[in-house]
């Protein structure tokens, strides 16, 4: 069997590399959380035709770590997920949401190395940014990262 990897336009230029699990490993279409060494999570997914994917594992929408346990499908041959809270669908591809503009994942290159599938520590891209165009590395100004809204109410009568 062959896998292919998604790094678009390349991997960044000092990316170091985790192994998140044996290639044999990953089921087809269920996702893995992979906590990489500086504490972000990884949802990594492995599609119908073998296409391996790595998008943020947080939730944009309700800042639940839960993408790894979303719908894998595709929209118009766009492969995607759906967040299990919400049902929001972001591309696999991009991690862009297909239902509200503005908002997205970042995706992490991935690629398969000896028999282990391995996740690069630096994210390709920002949540949602058009991966058809490769980062600028010399910028001094990371892309944004999805935060989670502020979900936090103070009870009537509590300061």
């Amino acid at each position: 069997m062959s896998v292919l990897t998604h790094v678009p336009a390349g991997p960044p230029p000092a990316a170091h590399w985790v192994t998140a699990c044996p290639q044999d490993r990953l089921e087809t279409e269920i996702g893995l959380a992979v906590l990489l060494p500086d504490g972000h999570q990884v949802a990594l997914f492995r599609t119908r035709d073998h296409h391996l994917y790595a998008v943020d594992n947080l939730d944009p929408h309700t800042g639940a770590t839960v993408i790894s346990r979303g719908i894998v499908g595709d929209r118009a041959g766009e492969p995607t997920v759906a967040s299990p809270m919400l049902k929001h669908v972001f591309s696999l591809r991009t991690g862009q949401s297909l239902d509200t503009p503005g908002i997205g994942l970042s995706t992490w290159p991935v690629r398969v190395q000896g028999q282990n599938v391995q996740i690069a520590t630096t994210p390709h891209t920002g949540p949602g940014a058009d991966t058809t165009a490769p980062q600028d590395p010399t910028s001094p100004n990371p892309p944004p990262r999805a935060t989670a809204p502020d979900t936090t109410r103070a009870e009537e009568g509590t300061p």
